[in-house]
């Protein structure tokens, strides 16, 4: 049977193409261009054929390949999120080409069917340009041993048509139409009773109780009545290279992946590699690729009515790569002086001898580049894949429940999706946070305090020393609303009785509440508390405060001084940490009642491990640095904030806690360092030998005498997590270093060692949710001269919390650092997973912990003295 073909093309192409070739041949001289689709018609395609089975330099498809075929069942089962086969689910390929690669992915498709049936639960769809391609190599597919082990498992078609038409035909023609109840919804965890359809600020609860009754254990998350199966996108073959950074961000933004619902999209990148190879790769000695690219002439002559219009003889092909901006370039350059005739037109097109016509461009992506382009993409990596030589990856991604986009982003400051609302924001990424920012961390808090915390746990402590969960539901909007109408002199919103209940000085520095700021006691009874839906209408109402605050500065109504934007900032950031705080308490009843972070995809951990394992060995375990002159802190005078000259200078001031300021310059002497932080597998082999001397880490669970690793979607083995980071205390993490013959570094230590090897956000650095669990670190390897992240921790440094030389405590909020000058806390730095990255990436920022205090994720290296 003939390969069934859906035909997506619209009226328009033909002139679209048409068009895009006079507009690109009208150019000045040196910037003409044709469009790289035209080097895909059919035999086009078959030329491209050639170069991947016989110009052994084109190592992009045989990298592809490679990890294609050891992988592709990882890939699977890693794209299936653990749920295995959901019937109805589809897999799009752009692009397909020939389908040699697209079989190994295939195949392994069709192993997560369990039995063959007349209605295949999964359908594939090769796009592509060329109709008769895809019924040949469909055709081919199905009747080769792949396509005996497809039947009745997967089904597979063809779809005809531009990157375009396809993109516009998934999104209007329902292979996948968006369900009108918020997209969260559809991952059906048990959690509160609670209208999740309207998750915005202004949201009421529209399904509470009226009686003020606690919520009911019992209901389940709101779903549709029937849950909508997945898609997933494959854009193989470095494909997107064809596009330039600003376009490839914008056509995957375009892509029709829905945010939390198990839609991914696999998508091959070419490494930022040599320049000679490179070149090589696209011309090959035996001109494969000179065949492959010369033949989009004919293509360019028949679009516009005379295939011969442009006569081969007079072009010869030439390539070029230019490392600095990462990107290859392909061109017919005019061996003469001519001029063309556009057919059934008067229009003539002159080009010089030796001018060159730009073809294809192929852009090359650098660590930076990859996670710059996701960020910007909304998408999420859940794994990675790299050939046996390191030089191509692919990546699955996903558009999951949130995402925190880089700092220097215009999404960082301006609306984008569904969050439109005029702005006030500033040009620094530690200034005032815009309302964006704001919605952006709302989506996060509510994922954790309304959708992990089960209703069982509402009441509990999983830390004796904190409050209960409910605490911090109410907390974070009473801290807020308290700042607001100290600052503009006008009455709380909250009920009677909040105030006392939710105002208690708890903050995530804290270890022990009795050391709190002195307010009323919380409730001892689980029925003194304010019920859920009390609560929720409260935040609802504080949040809409405070975007009403935001409103009055763009009407005009209010001037942003510095006052104000403090008070912005400090409550942001407030509200950032303790949803760190509340998610390592959660982690201590993972497994039993935290509920895993719906809306993002589950670790395949044996695929995860198996990768991990693959990364490159450090060339050596330390790193020697100093003597140096390290800069601590910034200028961010609070008392400023009143004078007249400084009252109105908002928009360019970075702001941060008290214990940031004044700057101050440390020397350093020569130190060696560890490359990474102590990993679990490194810190179990010392506990084995020495017991007495170490506690069992807070992060840690012991199972049948076997010791796992917790996290946030349940415990897993040591196995799995050997390579971590690991959370323990100061004391024993100090331990640890002494018995290794070292010591933990000192505050300047750290901070030049973060200066000059952390890769930050932008380079992939685990913090900002990018994932909910820690990973290797990798820092200290070959690429990118050392940079990596440190796996996603805080760490602990030997320098004591304390007073120092131009200290000021802080007036709107006097105790957050000076009530933790006591001797007994540390200075941590860094950022853990959870770690937001306007916080994470701010290089003044102080946290602290108490030594002995076992919760908090951080982490430790060592110090060593030659």
């Amino acid at each position: 049977m003939a390969a069934e073909i859906v035909n997506v093309q619209t009226s328009e192409n033909l002139r679209a193409i048409q068009q895009q070739i006079l507009d690109g041949l009208q150019r000045p001289t040196g910037h003409k261009t044709l469009p790289t689709m035209l080097l895909y018609d059919e035999r086009g395609l078959r030329l491209y054929d050639d170069i991947t089975t016989k110009a052994p330099e084109y190592y992009l498809f045989s990298a592809e390949e490679d990890i294609l075929k050891n992988h592709s069942t990882d890939i699977v089962m890693a794209m299936h999120n653990s749920t295995g086969c959901i019937p109805g689910e589809t897999v799009i390929e752009l692009g397909a080409g020939s389908l040699r690669k697209t079989s190994h992915i295939l195949r392994s498709l069709s192993q997560v069917v369990d039995s063959p049936s007349h209605s295949p639960p999964i359908t594939y769809y090769a796009l592509d340009l060329e109709k008769r391609e895809l019924e040949r190599t469909l055709n081919a597919i199905a009747i080769s041993d792949v396509g005996s082990d497809l039947k009745g498992k997967v089904e597979t078609k063809g779809m005809w048509g531009t990157y375009d038409d396809g993109l516009k035909f998934l999104k209007s023609n329902g292979l996948h139409a968006s369900s009108t109840i918020d997209r969260l919804s559809r991952l059906a965890a048990p959690t509160l009773k609670f209208d999740f359809r309207d998750l915005s600020p202004s949201s009421t609860i529209s399904n509470s109780d009226s009686s003020g009754a606690h919520a009911s254990e019992s209901s389940p998350l709101s779903t549709p009545e029937e849950m909508q199966p997945p898609m997933h996108i494959m854009f193989l073959g470095s494909s997107l290279g064809n596009f330039n950074r600003v376009d490839g961000a914008a056509f995957l933004h375009s892509l029709p992946l829905r945010p939390g619902s198990g839609d991914t999209l696999l998508l091959g990148l070419d490494h930022a590699n040599e320049k000679d190879l490179i070149e090589e790769a696209y011309n090959d000695p035996r001109n494969h690729t000179k065949n492959f690219i010369m033949n989009g002439l004919k293509g360019a002559g028949r679009a516009l009515g005379n295939e011969t219009l442009f006569s081969e003889d007079n072009w010869v092909y030439v390539n070029r790569y230019d490392e600095f901006e990462r990107r290859h370039e392909a061109f017919y350059k005019s061996k003469i002086s001519q001029v063309l005739q556009i057919p059934s037109s008067e229009l003539l097109v002159e080009f010089q001898e030796n001018e060159l016509v730009k073809i294809e461009e192929s852009w090359k992506f650098s660590e930076t580049d990859v996670h710059t382009l996701f960020s910007e993409s909304n998408l999420r990596p859940v794994q990675r894949w790299i050939d046996n030589s390191s030089r191509y990856s692919l990546w699955l991604l996903e558009r999951p429940a949130f995402i925190f986009p880089l700092l220097k982003s215009p999404k960082a400051c301006n609306s984008y999706g569904e969050l439109v609302r005029k702005q006030v924001c500033s040009s620094s990424n530690f200034g005032v946070p815009s309302p964006q920012e704001w919605e952006n961390l709302w989506v996060a808090w509510d994922t954790i305090t309304l959708r992990m915390i089960s209703p069982s746990m509402l009441f509990q402590k999983p830390i004796d020393l904190r409050h209960i969960c409910l605490f911090y539901l109410g907390h974070i909007p009473t801290f807020l609303d308290i700042h607001l109408s100290r600052l503009l002199n006008e009455p709380h919103t909250e009920p009677e009785g909040f105030k006392n209940i939710f105002e208690r000085g708890i903050d995530p520095n804290v270890d022990d509440p009795s050391q709190c700021h002195p307010h009323s006691e919380v409730p001892l009874k689980d029925e003194d508390w304010p019920s859920l839906s009390s609560i929720l209408q409260f935040r609802s109402r504080v949040r809409s405060r405070l975007l009403k605050f935001y409103d009055d500065f763009q009407t005009g109504n209010l001037s942003l001084t510095r006052k104000m934007g403090r008070v912005l900032f400090m409550t942001f950031e407030h509200e950032a940490f303790h949803a760190e705080t509340l998610l390592y308490m959660l982690l201590q009843r993972a497994g039993s009642g935290t509920v895993p972070p719906p809306g993002f995809a589950v670790p395949e951990w044996n695929s995860l491990v198996s990768s991990w394992k693959n990364m490159p060995p450090l060339a050596e375990d330390t790193v020697l640095l100093g003597p140096s002159v390290v800069e601590l802190g910034h200028d961010d005078a609070e008392g400023d904030d009143e004078l007249e000259e400084h009252k109105l200078n908002v928009k360019d001031h970075e702001f941060g806690w008290d214990n940031e300021h004044p700057k101050r310059l440390v020397e350093v002497p020569e130190f060696r360092i560890s490359w990474r932080p102590i990993t679990n597998g490194q810190f179990y082999e010392a506990f084995k030998m020495n017991k007495d001397k170490f506690h069992v880490p807070a992060s840690w669970t012991e199972e049948n005498k076997e010791f796992k690793v917790l996290t946030l979607y349940g415990p897993v083995p040591l196995s799995v997590a050997e390579n971590w980071p690991i959370f323990a205390s100061y004391d024993d993490l100090s331990t640890y270093a002494t018995v290794k013959g070292g010591r933990l570094p000192t505050e300047p230590e750290l901070r030049l060692f973060y200066d000059k090897f952390e890769c930050g956000f932008e380079g992939g650095a685990n913090f900002g949710f990018r994932n909910w669990h820690p990973v290797p670190a990798t820092t200290g390897g070959k690429q990118n001269g050392g940079k990596g992240h440190n796996g996603g921790v805080w760490e602990w440094t030997s320098t004591k919390f304390d007073n120092y030389d131009g200290f000021i405590p802080s007036k709107l909020y006097p105790g957050y650092s000076m009530d933790f000058f006591d001797g007994a806390h540390q200075v941590v730095l860094g950022g853990s997973y959870a770690t937001i990255p306007r916080t994470a990436e701010r290089r003044s920022v102080r946290n602290w912990y108490q030594r002995n205090y076992p919760f908090a994720w951080a982490g430790a290296r060592i110090v060593y003295e030659d």
